[in-house]
Parts: C-alpha cells; sequence; structure tokens
C-alpha cells in the first residue's frame, strides 16, 4: 500500500556538487538550513553574507551591488532605536556604531563578489513575493528594522516583476561568472503573518517566476513542493506550526543530496560524517583502551581526509 505521493527525481547529468565546487548560499532562513548540511559536510560554501533575505528584490539589490562593487556610505544608512541599520541588510549586521556597519557593509560586498566570481553553484531561495517600500524614498527594503509599519507600504510583487528581478539577478552574475549553475528554490517556511490567502499567492507568484527563468544553466528545486505533498503532516513543523523542523530539514536535504551532489562526494560525507559523530562521542571512560583506539582510528581517518581535501578542518 502506497502511503505518500513522492515528487519524481533523477540525478542531474552535469554540474553536480563534490567537495571541488564553491557554493554561495542566498535569500531566506531555509537556505540556512541548507548551508548548516553543507557546513556539518565540510563543503566549501558562503552563506547569506548580508543575512537573510525574504524576497527577490532584496537579492537582486545585494547581487548588483556586489558585482558592481558599490562602495556604501553615510547615505546608506540610518539611525534607529539606538543603532546604525541598512535597508540592504539584515539586523545581524546592525551596529551601534556608524563605522563599524559601514566597515561590515563594504566587507561583506566585497567578500560577496569575490565569491560570485569563484562559484560554482549558487543557491538562491526566495522566501515571499511580499515587499516593503520605504515611503520617504519610494524604495523596497530589505528589512523594515521595527522601524513603524506606518512608513512603509506592503506591495505584492506580480509575476512579471518576480521575473523581471530574477533576469536581473541571473545578468548581475553571468557579467563576472558564465560558468557558475544557478539552483532557485522557494522556501518551504509559511509567511502566514502575511495571511494564508496572501501566502499562497506569494508563494505562487515565485514559483511562476522561477519557471519563466530556468533553463540548462538555471535549475529549480522543490524545496516548497516536498514540504507541502510529501510531508503534508503538522509534525514535520517546528514549534511555531510555521518552520520545517529537523526532520523535514533532513528529509529535504537527502532529497537534494540525491540528485544535486555527486557519488563521490557522497562517498566523502559518510567519512565526514563519522569523524563528526565520533568528536561529538562522549565516552564512559576517556581513559579506556577502547577509547583511546576509537579516537586513533577518528584521527586516522582526518589525516587521510585532509590529505585528499587539504582545506577541511576539524
Amino acid at each position: 500500500m502506497q502511503l505518500q505521493t513522492n515528487i519524481p527525481f533523477s540525478k542531474q547529468s552535469n554540474n553536480l556538487i563534490d567537495y571541488h565546487s564553491n557554493i554561495l548560499l542566498l535569500g531566506s532562513c531555509f537556505s540556512d538550513n541548507i548551508g548548516k548540511k553543507l557546513d556539518y559536510f565540510k563543503f566549501k560554501n558562503l552563506q547569506n553574507p548580508f543575512g537573510i533575505l525574504f524576497q527577490p528584490k532584496a537579492i537582486e539589490a545585494l547581487i548588483t551591488n556586489s558585482v558592481e562593487k558599490k562602495q556604501y556610505s553615510e547615505k546608506d544608512i540610518f539611525f534607529y532605536n539606538e543603532q546604525w541599520h541598512g535597508f540592504d541588510a539584515h539586523s545581524k549586521l546592525s551596529s551601534n556604531s556608524k563605522d563599524v556597519l559601514l566597515h561590515k557593509l563594504n566587507e561583506q560586498s566585497i567578500l560577496t563578489n569575490k565569491e560570485i566570481v569563484a562559484a560554482t553553484h549558487i543557491i538562491i531561495t526566495l522566501g515571499t513575493a511580499w515587499v516593503y517600500r520605504f515611503i520617504e524614498n519610494n524604495r523596497i527594503v530589505a528589512n523594515c528594522h521595527k522601524v513603524p509599519q506606518n512608513q512603509f507600504s506592503k506591495e505584492l510583487l506580480s509575476v512579471d516583476e518576480v521575473v523581471k528581478s530574477l533576469t536581473s539577478i541571473i545578468n548581475a552574475i553571468k557579467s563576472i561568472n558564465s560558468n557558475a549553475t544557478i539552483i532557485f528554490t522557494v522556501s518551504p517556511v509559511r509567511h502566514i503573518k502575511d495571511g494564508f490567502v496572501e501566502n499562497t499567492r506569494s508563494k505562487a507568484h515565485l514559483i511562476s517566476a522561477i519557471h519563466q527563468v530556468i533553463n540548462n544553466q538555471f535549475f529549480y528545486f522543490p524545496s516548497y513542493e516536498l514540504m507541502m505533498d510529501e510531508l503534508r503532516d503538522y509534525r514535520f513543523y517546528a514549534e511555531d506550526m510555521i518552520h520545517p523542523n529537523q526532520i523535514a530539514i533532513n528529509y529535504i536535504w537527502e532529497k537534494f543530496q540525491n540528485v544535486w551532489i555527486s557519488q563521490e562526494a557522497s562517498k566523502t560525507m559518510d567519512d565526514v560524517d563519522y569523524i563528526q559523530k565520533g568528536l561529538l562521542h562522549k565516552p564512559f571512560n576517556s581513559n579506556s583502551e577502547a577509547h583511546q583506539l576509537f579516537l586513533k582510528k577518528i584521527e586516522e581517518k582526518q589525516q587521510k581526509l585532509k590529505l585528499k581535501l587539504p582545506y577541511i578542518r576539524f
């Protein structure tokens, strides 16, 4: 008896991720979930240098500014609630020092430029098509930084507007790296603060737009569909009933691995996993002969792995 409807997948025939790949992840908090998996398995990756970004216009601004090597100045930041903020970045970059914030913004812009140039794979996770426009200068912002809501207008990007934004993202990337494989996905996190119907409309606009730009170099991975169709049960959500729980994250990661990570890299992942679990292991008797042999085996595996992949650090 089949008790689940499964999304059909096939292994990518080329452009697979391996331990020589350079991966850049941008977008909503789900990109951080996948990034943590890449970190655990010791892949070379950079996650959200400007912090979590939920909507396509914010990601477009980040990529365009980084590609053009924009230098952030005082006109790009503002002081509110005893801290300096930038409307292009998440509040994790905010600071009580104006100079510190500007240094962070310019440092991350330079870093993002370098990562785009070096990237073999860029994974972009879109969370919502709802955006906030700062009324004072008519500019769409990445983060409102708890500035009163009456200073913003809220808008739903049309499918055409999302297509235009994604096209701009692709063209900016291609201008400095024509070989990068771009993987789009839609976050399974439900933005129900916007409203249930409004969240559905938003996700539909994102999915429709992505499918107008994908081709043999730009791909779609169905994270949202996996959550909605294969994991259609609240037991796969965290306590807030909005975010996927760890079981769901692991499930979607395994699907991603099966499609996008090379067979050889998957073998190396098994070795990394063995070492990682060994390093976290708490013995009953740390002085026992058995535990010492166990530590020696882990050390030997680490050294063997480092000979093959010198950049790996545990």
